[in-house]
Formats: structure tokens, sequence, C-alpha cells
């Protein structure tokens, strides 16, 4: 099976939204990030395809726009307003005209049958509804499941804060693979590594540090996703609070006993990774 050429050209954009990032490392994990359910409803085994327009099951303002269906996409992320089949990560900012969160965006393959499938659909957080999309055990291009990643992505219904409010929550479990081959990886690893954030498809984004970065947000890397947290006392547990559609600033989380001190990003910028472009064919 080919797939389509895409070109995917990319503007360095300097600070465009500052966002204090507290994460703390820990020495042990003692309980898993991951939340049960978000699995009602199912993408079938695929490379790269989206599903229609899913209705979310609240209204959520994002970036001043409110929406009520986002599309569930198999790379890692969801995105309003149309889908995204695009498997090598982006800067997110100025790279794309639509808004997109992702958990881990990267080439997700799951047409092995080692490998999970992802899934999605309503549930519940501490009393909240929601709505997530679950990527457990997913493998990567071309169809390999020697490595699996285990994350999630959550919106979380908080219009008890406000009109259309809601948190945006990354969960990771696992990471053992960061690039498909086809965005110059060997065996899980190396190329255009994965990208975690968010954008609203223009001027303003974030992008988790660790991004882009080879080795960072694996098990065990600098920056682990699994070894670290925002707005969470749960290793492996991002939160962004959105309130009146503008991502807040993260706050500080109390290091329980055990934990080591936590490691504090101070005033990271929006920014995004300038590449040639270049032209990207797989083939099955």
């Amino acid at each position: 099976m080919s797939k389509s050429l895409i070109n995917l050209p990319k503007a360095l954009f300097g600070g465009l939204f500052a966002l204090t990032v507290s994460m703390v490392s820990v020495a042990f994990a003692d309980a898993a990030a991951i939340r049960s359910g978000f699995d009602s409803s199912t993408l079938n085994r695929n490379d790269d395809a989206s599903t229609g327009s899913v209705a979310i099951g609240f209204d959520v303002n994002y970036f001043g726009t409110t929406y009520s269906n986002t599309f569930v996409n198999n790379n890692g992320n969801i995105t309003f307003g149309d889908s995204l089949f695009t498997f090598t990560p982006f800067g997110l900012t100025g790279a794309t005209s639509i808004p997109i969160i992702a958990a881990f965006f990267a080439d997700v393959d799951t047409r092995n049958f080692d490998s999970g499938v992802v899934q999605y659909g309503n549930g519940n957080v501490s009393g909240f509804n929601a709505f997530g999309v679950s990527y457990r055990n997913v493998g990567y291009f071309l169809s390999a499941a020697d490595l699996l990643n285990s994350f999630q992505l959550l919106l979380v219904d908080r219009s008890d804060t406000g009109l259309d409010n809601f948190d945006i929550e990354f969960n990771y479990d696992q990471i053992q693979w960061e690039t498909g081959d086809a965005s110059g990886g060997v065996n899980g690893s190396g190329g255009t590594s994965a990208a975690v954030g968010y954008s609203n498809g223009s001027d303003t984004a974030f992008q988790l540090p660790g991004s882009f970065e080879n080795g960072a947000l694996l098990d065990g890397g600098s920056a682990s996703l699994i070894a670290n947290s925002i707005n969470s006392d749960v290793l492996g547990r991002y939160t962004f609070e959105v309130r009146g559609g503008q991502v807040q600033p993260s706050r500080p989380v109390p290091v329980p006993a055990g934990f080591l001190a936590p490691v504090v990003f101070g005033a990271w910028s929006a920014f995004s990774i300038s590449k040639k472009n270049r032209d990207k064919i797989k083939s099955a």
C-alpha cells in the first residue's frame, strides 16, 4: 500500500505563549496514570486513519472557538474542524491551520495484531463528565509491535468553573518507541521523534520540553513522560486547565515523601522546529 506525498513547511516562531511548567520527577511510581474506560468505540486497525466528527458530549471553548465535536486521529492526537492524517510530527505553531491537541504526535500503526487499537468514548473523571481517547499498547510504522506505547488524552468538562471551561489531560503508562520508520526512525528511535502539546492552529501553541529530542520522552529518557507530571501528583499525568478559552499557567504541585525535588521549567515559550520541506512516501 502506498501513501500520499506530504509536504510540511515549518516556520520558526518566537515567544508566542508563555507557560510555566512544573514537572515532578520521582524515584518510583506507585499508580498508573491511564484512567479506566474511554473505550466504548474503536478505530479499526489502520495506519494514519481518523474517525469522522465525533461528539464530545459537552461544549469546550478552545482559544475562543466553541466546539462540540472533534476528530480522533490514529497518530496520537485529536483535531477540531477537520481530521489530520499526517504521520511525521511537525512544530505545533504555524505548521497547520487545524487546532490540535497532541498527547503523543507520532506514527502510530495498529495493523499488527500484537498491537492494541485506538479506542475512545465518554466517561467520568472525579465526578466530571469527560471524553477520552485511549492508545493502549499501540505499535508504530511499519506494522511494528516489538515496542509498544500506552497513553491517553482526555477532555474533562469543567463548566462548574465557567461556561465551556475544560481540562486537557495527558496520561502515560509506557513509552517505548518515539518514531516510525517513515519519519527517519530505526526500530522505533531517532529521526523526527514525537511531539507533545497543543495549538490553536495559528499563533498560539505549547510543546512539552523533550518534544523532537531523540530519546528524551522515552521511558528512562531525560524528559521521560512516565516519570514526570504537570499539575498532578500522579506520575505520568499532565493536566492543563482551559478557562475562558485560554490555557492557564501551571500551578505548583506538592512533592510527596519519597519523591525527588521538582524540576521547574520556567517561562517556556511556544516554538516550532524549522525543517527543509521534504516529501515522505510510506509503503507497506
